[in-house]
């Protein structure tokens, strides 16, 4: 799991996540087709999702870590689990966020572990190049 806007804040945290994922996508696709090539089927799928979380210190004496729990990780881990090889699930309201950046296919409401109700979600397709302007 990774954490955007935190500990340090940052512009953009969700588009950043998603440009982050991107590029780990477009890189697995070389080496899924390398590794299958020697016999391996591996893949991975991603889940984002922006909201409030805590976070903070979770641990023992002895054994911490920095971490967040909360709503929002737990989607983020149930869109990622959902998420097929190379597929990038975001949550409605991140894609709401970043809908102008990204090209993205409506999954419609996702079934997830642990909440009553289905989920909106989004499969990221890419992100949108910029254009330049001239004025």
């Amino acid at each position: 799991m990774v954490f955007f806007n935190d500990p340090v804040p940052m512009d953009a945290p969700v588009l950043q996540a998603v440009r982050m994922a991107v590029a780990i996508r477009d890189r697995m696709a070389v080496l899924t087709e390398q590794w299958r090539k020697r016999g391996y089927d591996l893949g991975v799928g991603f889940g984002i999702a922006t909201g409030y979380a805590t976070l903070g210190r979770i641990g023992f004496e002895g054994r911490y870590d920095y971490g967040a729990i909360g709503p929002v990780t737990n989607l983020a881990a149930r869109l990622g689990s959902e998420a097929k090889a190379g597929q990038i699930l975001i949550s409605q309201r991140a894609f709401a966020s970043i809908e102008d950046h990204i090209e993205a296919e409506a999954m419609g409401e996702v079934t997830v572990k642990g909440y009553s109700r289905p989920q909106g979600a989004c499969s990221v397709v890419r992100i949108k190049e910029r254009v330049a302007t001239q004025g």
